[in-house]
């Protein structure tokens, strides 16, 4: 019998600012969204929904804000209620995120929000004199 999976892995920019907040049970939850280029189509994207909990949100509170890229790993869920206003069935799909890898650094935000530290002024490098021309032995390298 064949298992079903519910897998999905984005790559985009967030398009606002993470929000947190604590539900009733006392767990935190930060949603954000993104928005991932279609390939091949100049200024189309698709935007995504995406939440984390507990210490996968918090990182994101402190790491992450508007115009910044990331990958985000995680699953699909689908809500689905009825609007008190015009009654109508609503429905939603959003990412519950597992794992979020930041792609860029605080300053490479692309003109995002200003949030981000700053990052330390670049070190001058020192200059080596006895670089010697000998060929490299692949063998002594350990991978």
């Amino acid at each position: 019998m064949a298992r079903s999976i519910n897998q999905v892995i984005l790559m985009g920019r967030l398009t606002r600012d993470p929000e947190q907040r604590t539900t009733t049970s006392g767990r935190t939850v930060v949603s954000f969204s993104i928005a991932v280029d279609r390939m091949g189509q100049d200024d189309q994207a698709d935007f995504f929904d995406v939440t984390a909990w507990e210490k996968l949100g918090d990182l994101v509170m402190q790491y992450l804000a508007k115009g910044r890229r990331v990958l985000v790993q995680g699953r699909l869920r689908q809500d689905s209620w009825d609007d008190k206003e015009t009654g109508k069935k609503r429905s939603r799909i959003e990412v519950t995120a597992s794992d979020v890898t930041f792609l860029d650094g605080p300053g490479e935000n692309g003109g995002g929000s200003g949030s981000s530290a700053p990052r330390p002024a670049a070190k001058s490098e020192a200059v080596v004199d006895d670089i010697d021309d000998k060929p490299i032995d692949l063998s002594e390298i350990p991978f």
